[in-house]
């Protein structure tokens, strides 16, 4: 019997559609202060209001603009757990994994694993010779933002992963009990929440292709592994290590990192290696060290809800 989906309780798909109106309501009362401190800065300069997510992002200090930004997703988590623990009753760790307890150690490898990728190609991407990154190394601001980034964007991936790979995975399964469902729509909204990001403006609605195979991957490897860990390693380390490594003046990220890209962007296979190569090599990794198997019933099988509830407890099983 494999554990997928543990919920109590307040089960129904309304219940889920209520939890994440009340984590949206959150994610917005933590973009307050960033909204206050981007106007005073922008009125004290004498300028017109940023425009867009870039002009907003450099209204302020990048290393404040980061905080600030990130601080909405620490709020919006705070209001998730009680979401969890109040509205559905559950805990973290049954949102988190079907194991007894939360796998750290899975959590480190898939963290380290893709962390050493990532350098490795930010690495032979300056050295090629057709490199466009330019070193942007300031000893002060890049310490800063280290520690912000180690401490604050773990919460902000988590967060990302907990309301897709955990708590719409749950609900999405109410609606219809296989997990190919699920599987499919929270990847869909993941990446068509990334629409409004400046690359997509930048490189055109393609990037979206990414996106939403970024969250497809994050979703097999979820119900592979029968748990989060892998996801919630993986997406710090993308996001940490992209903070810290490159930067543009069209990413999402602005920040003061080691190289600074400076060509105007341009879909080209760079974009499409993770899906293509990177992501099949993640999979192969984690297959074989964790012993993954049946991956057609582990992706498309049915999850078996059972209509009565034991100590008040309700579980998806997929047997």
């Amino acid at each position: 019997m494999q554990k997928l989906f543990g919920v109590e309780k307040k089960v129904e798909f309304g219940w889920y559609i209520l939890g994440s109106i009340l984590i949206i309501i959150g994610t917005f009362l933590g973009q307050i202060p960033f909204g206050i401190a981007a106007v005073m800065a922008t009125l004290k300069k004498g300028k017109g209001m940023p425009s867009d997510s870039v002009a907003l992002m450099q209204a302020l200090d990048l290393n404040l603009s980061l905080f600030l930004m990130l601080l909405s997703f620490a709020v919006a988590f705070g209001v998730f757990v009680l979401v969890i623990k109040y509205l559905h009753k559950q805990t973290i760790r049954a949102v988190t994994t079907s194991r007894t307890k939360i796998d750290w150690k899975r959590i480190l490898f898939s963290f380290c694993l893709w962390g050493m990728i990532t350098v490795l190609t930010t690495v032979i991407s300056y050295y090629s010779s057709d490199s466009t990154m330019e070193w942007n190394f300031n000893p002060s601001q890049f310490a800063l933002l280290a520690v912000i980034g180690i401490l604050m964007i773990p919460i902000q991936t988590s967060v990302e992963e907990y309301i897709f790979r955990g708590y719409l995975m749950q609900g999405f399964a109410q609606l219809y009990p296989r997990r190919w469902f699920p599987l499919l729509w929270t990847s869909l909204i993941f990446g068509l929440l990334h629409i409004a990001n400046p690359e997509i403006a930048e490189m055109g609605y393609i990037v979206l292709f990414y996106y939403i195979g970024t969250g497809l991957f994050l979703g097999i490897i979820t119900l592979m592994d029968e748990g989060m860990e892998l996801a919630l390693g993986f997406h710090a380390a993308n996001n940490l290590f992209t903070a810290l490594l490159v930067t543009s003046h069209w990413s999402a990220f602005q920040t003061y990192a080691l190289f600074k890209e400076t060509a105007k962007p341009q879909v080209g296979f760079e974009l499409f290696l993770p899906l293509l190569i990177l992501f099949p090599l993640l999979l192969f990794i984690f297959s074989k060290k964790y012993q993954w198997n049946d991956w057609k019933m582990r992706l498309t099988g049915p999850i078996y809800i059972p209509t009565t509830l034991k100590n008040q407890t309700y579980e998806s099983d997929l047997s």
